[in-house]
């Protein structure tokens, strides 16, 4: 047998055998949507109704749990510590959230005590937006239950930057930090201006006017070699943590550069540090904006977080379950400006053009569904669709997710520490 004949046997067997193993659909595809959908109750702490079994049991095979989220509800926490309760019956190590490790570092200090929401609040009045959604209260109150139900060993893992104000706390761990004196005298002139650039973002509502934005090249060229020269390893690893996170959101506002691509390397690189610090067998809750968890390229056609924990899981033997959580409709807390509560907006996902299946999916809505019911959609199951028979939007999103559950309405979280939530629950 010659190497052509080889080569042609070696492609023809495969393509033979995939076309034997895909059945051809015995009806047509919004019925096999509907046939895929089923219902679940969200309870305390658990979950209840037919979609619980299929959860309870997706969950309890996957080592590595992606909740992929819109931000700022209440009801996707809520839902997240029923997820917390199901995993922490194998053992639950670790959730990794969208918030920075220094800011989590705190937060895992706080985790256990009796008085964690007036602490949070009082760390956010003194530094505003210094962190991201673990501030709001309604998250925090779930990394709270979610280390009650996984037990002692449970922590948060922050792998994104820091958030825009964290320049203030990050600069006062640094000066904690700092051996010479080269480096306090040149963190305390960073201080300065950080108190200076802060009070314009509080006076203006502008995160535009604080120190990432505002500091130059050449001065955060000069703080670091001052650091390098006797600050020590800890002062010098904050200066570098705040040099990256004003990279990122600098790109981001400027539009040079590759700040998503920059980002998701960033949460990746974390998330291998804090993999490495612990056995190779626990198991990890991950809670993240919706694209950030698809599996191979996201809308923002990255290869983000989502994709790394898929890849890393197979490369040892284990699974990861990617899990797209939203609402039917209702409303959700948005960025209002600095140091300033959240304003209250629409979700109307049905209308938003990156979610066109959307639509399609509630149109197969169960028939046994109650007004208050939440609706499971098993992707999986409609993996073995031919690909000419699956709207495009639905190709990807059976490969990026495979669950989606549909709260019947989201209502918006608010920040800890900030006024104004009596007035904008009012709206």
């Amino acid at each position: 047998m010659t190497i052509r004949q080889v080569l042609a046997l070696l492609g023809a067997v495969p393509s033979l055998a995939i076309a034997q193993a895909i059945p051809s659909p015995s009806t047509n595809f919004p019925t096999r949507v509907m046939q895929a959908e089923t219902v679940f109750q969200l309870g305390s702490p658990g979950l209840q109704g037919p979609g619980a079994a299929i959860l309870g049991a997706a969950m309890d095979g996957a080592q590595y749990v992606l909740v992929g989220e819109a931000h700022f509800s209440q009801e996707i926490p809520r839902f997240t510590v029923s997820l917390c309760h199901q995993m922490a019956r194998k053992g639950l190590r670790a959730m990794a959230v969208e918030t920075g490790p220094e800011a989590v570092r705190l937060l895992n200090n706080d985790l256990r005590r009796s008085d964690r929401t007036s602490r949070l609040s009082a760390f956010m009045r003194a530094h505003p937006d210094a962190m991201a959604f673990q501030n709001n209260i309604a998250e925090s109150a779930m990394s709270a239950d979610c280390a009650r139900e996984a037990g002692d060993a449970f922590q948060l893992w922050g792998l994104d930057q820091e958030f825009f104000g964290a320049s203030g706390f990050m600069l006062e761990e640094m000066a904690a930090a700092a051996q010479g004196p080269a480096a306090k005298e040149a963190i305390a002139r960073l201080r300065e201006l950080d108190r200076r650039s802060t009070a314009g973002a509080v006076s203006s509502g502008s995160p535009g006017k604080l120190l990432i934005y505002t500091i130059g090249d050449a001065q955060m060229s000069a703080a670091r070699t001052a650091i390098v020269k006797d600050g020590g390893s800890r002062a010098l690893q904050l200066f570098d943590e705040l040099a990256e996170t004003r990279a990122i959101f600098l790109a981001s506002s400027s539009g040079i550069g590759d700040p998503n691509g920059r980002r998701a390397r960033l949460i990746k690189r974390t998330m291998s540090s804090y993999l490495r610090g612990v056995p190779a067998n626990s198991r990890v809750l991950v809670k993240f904006g919706d694209v950030h968890v698809a599996k191979g390229f996201n809308s923002l056609r990255q290869r983000d977080l989502g994709n790394f924990v898929t890849e890393y899981a197979e490369g040892r033997g284990a699974s990861s379950l990617h899990i797209l959580v939203m609402g039917k409709e209702g409303s959700l807390g948005a960025y209002n400006g600095f140091g300033r509560q959240v304003k209250v907006e629409p979700y109307t996902p049905i209308a938003d053009g990156d979610y066109p299946w959307f639509a399609s999916a509630l149109a197969g809505r169960p028939r046994q569904a109650a007004s208050s019911d939440w609706i499971l959609l098993d992707l999986r199951q409609l993996r073995d669709i031919p690909a000419q028979e699956i709207p495009a939007a639905w190709r990807q999103l059976v490969l990026r997710y495979d669950l989606v559950a549909i709260a019947p309405k989201l209502t918006p979280a608010f920040l800890a520490g900030v006024e104004g939530v009596a007035s904008a629950v009012a709206q």
